[in-house]
């Protein structure tokens, strides 16, 4: 007679098992209520271009603020770090002086999680970043451009990469990717040039990969890595340095 030897015990771990899955899932879950409040707020304070808003494939608008030059010939489409939004910090500098200088710019609101999670929580979302950025080129084939950069910071670099390795027939002309955390993977797939930017006083992680970094983009044409010395991780109080060195690399590849 078979005598079964699961316990209340065994019960128990694995209700907290199950618990503990659950808890993860929803981690993973991007939060669309935080993202509201964002541009509930920022929305009607947007200095530059105006807020528009995208839709993904299950009915969610997401925002992005568009800023459109008449004489633009190339869009550059401006993708934010950890937790934040589109008009934060450095990315204001970013969308709003390039689109001052000859492009057209297109700041897009990535997903994020809850407030207190880490960068390392965020892979099971780059999906549906990709998902925002190939919306993202849509809008701005959309409004007759034919050339079309991406200019991401941090994680949104992490992000931006990932949508590169996936992006089909999303045609990308040039990357600028700003403090990337860590490596670049997949990186003998990218066909665009890459700027590899970053600051003298970055975080490890950034610091820490850069002659991998280096290694991975030298053999795709017109790429490059610079160090920029004294700036930190946002390039704060050198907003205007980083957006020179931005635009250079740009003209030189768009124009």
């Amino acid at each position: 007679m078979f005598h079964s030897r699961f316990t209340y015990h065994d019960s128990r771990f694995l209700l907290l098992g199950a618990a503990l899955l659950a808890a993860q899932l929803a981690f993973a879950q991007a939060d669309y209520t935080r993202e509201k409040r964002w541009a509930d707020e920022i929305a009607p304070a947007v200095l530059v271009g105006d807020p528009v808003y995208l839709a993904q494939k299950n009915g969610h608008q997401f925002l992005a603020l568009w800023a459109p030059n008449p004489r633009a010939v190339a869009g550059v489409i401006v993708v934010h770090g950890l937790g934040v939004h589109p008009d934060w910090g450095l990315i204001n500098p970013l969308r709003s002086q390039l689109s001052e200088q000859g492009y057209s710019t297109l700041s897009v609101q990535m997903p994020v999680l809850m407030a207190e999670m880490r960068a390392d929580t965020y892979p099971p979302l780059f999906p549906e970043a990709a998902e925002r950025l190939a919306a993202a080129v849509a809008f701005l084939r959309g409004k007759g451009l034919e050339k079309i950069a991406i200019v991401s910071h941090s994680l949104g670099s992490r992000m931006t990469n990932y949508f590169l390795n996936h992006a089909g027939d999303a045609r990308i002309d040039a990357w600028v990717a700003i403090g990337i955390l860590g490596e670049f993977t997949q990186a003998e797939s990218f066909k665009a040039p890459v700027l590899d930017l970053y600051g003298e006083r970055e975080i490890p992680s950034v610091l820490d990969s850069a002659e991998k970094r280096a290694e991975a983009i030298r053999g795709i044409r017109g790429s490059a890595q610079i160090q920029v010395t004294g700036a930190d991780h946002f390039f704060a109080g050198m907003e205007n340095e980083m957006v020179r060195r931005v635009r250079q690399f740009l003209d030189a590849r768009l124009k």
